[in-house]
């Protein structure tokens, strides 16, 4: 049995407890799963306030709504699902009303993390990492949830496929866009070098975006400098 398979399992196990009316077992459900939700949420929604809120509704939900789940897909296909939705709910609102988030979370703690204190080294990765994001958020929707998905929640394409309810070939064929034109965004303007290499993802950034529940954010896209 591979890891994923187990973490299908217990994970079925700790759903059937709480359908019997365990409620240890459902928090542990919420415990397991908590980090990677407002993750997801955080990065569709953009702010922190929206995915703390997003991520406590969800469960609210997911508990309210237990009793009638048949375990046709996983626990966390399910709660990502509705992540999504509640997510793109909560942007659509806010995009609406004209609202913008000052400070990006994503980029403040890549900037935190990678730049040492060093106010030089802060500015230039500040630039770099803004652009990519700005590139990943300006993606057709689908494909920016494939990539976010896949590339930054670890997720399978066949999981993936699940949760946007499409084909593996049409999340196989969304990433593949995606990266190029996240590619084409950073090689623009003034980050096009002849000398320039891909910089894999540093440790210290990869382990804080882990301990955050924001895995893979920059290396998995392949930053450009």
């Amino acid at each position: 049995m591979t890891p994923a398979q187990r973490e299908g399992a217990h994970a079925a196990l700790l759903v059937e407890r709480a359908q019997a009316g365990d409620a240890a077992a459902f928090a542990e459900l919420v415990r397991r799963y908590r980090r990677r939700i407002f993750a997801l949420a955080l990065h569709i929604a953009g702010s922190q306030s929206d995915a703390d809120d997003i991520t406590q509704d969800v469960f609210i939900k997911a508990y309210q709504a237990l009793p009638n789940f048949e375990g046709r897909s996983e626990f966390f296909t399910w709660v990502y699902r509705m992540t999504v939705n509640r997510a793109l709910n909560a942007k659509r609102d806010r995009d609406r009303r004209g609202e913008r988030v000052v400070l990006d979370p994503r980029l403040e703690l890549a900037v935190a993390t990678d730049g040492k204190g060093d106010p030089r080294r802060e500015a230039e990765l500040r630039q770099t990492y803004s652009r990519l994001l700005h590139a990943l958020d300006a993606l057709p929707v689908d494909y920016r949830m494939s990539v976010i998905l896949v590339a930054l929640q670890g997720l399978s394409h066949a999981e993936a496929a699940v949760v946007q309810k499409v084909s593996e070939g049409t999340i196989s064929w969304r990433i593949h866009e995606a990266r190029g034109r996240l590619q084409r965004a950073m090689a623009d303007g003034a980050y096009r070098h002849s000398h320039s290499k891909t910089r894999a993802l540093s440790g210290d950034l990869s382990q804080a975006l882990s301990d955050n529940g924001l895995p893979g954010l920059l290396g998995s896209l392949q930053l450009v400098n």
